[in-house]
């Protein structure tokens, strides 16, 4: 079952919350960040409609034919990469929130400087 992007963005939103790094100012990139969820989980369905075809016959201009990647995969690719990148930015991902949690912990490195400074 397709979710809606507000039920994205919702959901997104409580696990911010509950990782305790949702800010009000991320909104609008928690926004496209769950437009592309929402894109992916449209392009993943159309992909298993067309019984998850890889290849597709293809005649250039010369007359020459090809197989090539299905355009579809080429996107569904390239949205991976970019949910990948948006989901560290919010702090989604293991890694990224492992990396906010320790600097919450012992202070940012700049605070760490200045406060050997005084």
């Amino acid at each position: 079952m397709t979710k809606t992007k507000r039920a994205i963005e919702n959901e997104v939103k409580r696990k911010m919350k509950e990782l305790g790094t949702y800010k009000k100012e991320y909104d609008q990139i928690i926004k496209i960040y769950s437009g592309m969820l929402y894109q992916y989980q449209i392009f993943e369905e159309q992909f298993e409609e067309s019984g998850f075809k890889i290849t597709e016959s293809y005649t250039n201009k010369a007359g020459a034919t090809n197989e090539r990647k299905v355009p579809l995969l080429t996107a569904m690719e390239s949205l991976r990469k970019d949910i990948a990148s948006y989901s560290d930015r919010l702090c989604l991902n293991p890694k990224s929130l492992e990396t906010v949690t320790t600097e919450k912990a012992n202070g940012s490195k700049l605070a760490s400087v200045l406060s050997n400074l005084k």
